[in-house]
């Protein structure tokens, strides 16, 4: 077994804020609203929330129509996706627990055992099936707006780059 190593690693030459400051220039920080001397975190990264409220709308509209597809919507719009998706889980589920337990009690008529059979199942899987159908949408919308988040912040990553 070999022993730690005790030194830490060394320290870059200049901190992050003045590359950055040094890197940026007037038209990427007039455009995205960033400015690294203000970034509070030293990450070089905008936070976002710069600019009028009102402007929300016109750029939501402004990337919706973006032919090129430079803008991202996905992320604005998860929120909504994942919302839509469990009200149709949530049909899905009342439509499904009704309907089993409406066929498990007229099949109840007919054959004893099948009728309370599928009154168990239906008690049993349909909520199941529902909780694994909101863990999977959950991981889609998540898989996605992970995709977007690294492709924004590649794109990011190559501008700061560009000399």
């Amino acid at each position: 077994m070999s022993e730690p190593i005790s030194t830490p690693p060394p320290l870059p030459p200049r901190p992050a804020a003045d590359v950055a400051r040094e890197t940026s220039d007037a038209r990427t920080a007039h455009r995205d609203g960033y400015d690294p001397a203000t970034d509070p975190d030293d990450t070089g990264v905008p936070n976002g929330l710069a600019g009028e409220p009102s402007d929300v709308g016109r750029g939501f509209f402004r990337a919706l129509f973006d032919l090129s597809f430079r803008t991202f919507i996905t992320r604005r719009l998860a929120s909504v996706f994942y919302l839509v998706g469990l009200i149709a889980i949530g049909i899905g589920f009342v439509v499904y627990l009704v309907g089993g337990l409406v066929q498990g009690v007229a099949a109840l008529w007919f054959n004893l055992g099948a009728g309370i059979s599928l009154i168990v199942a239906t008690l049993v899987l349909v909520p199941v099936i529902t909780l694994l159908a909101i863990i999977a949408l959950r991981f889609v919308i998540e898989g996605v707006v992970a995709l977007i988040a690294i492709a924004e912040n590649t794109e990011r990553t190559a501008e700061n780059t560009r000399r």
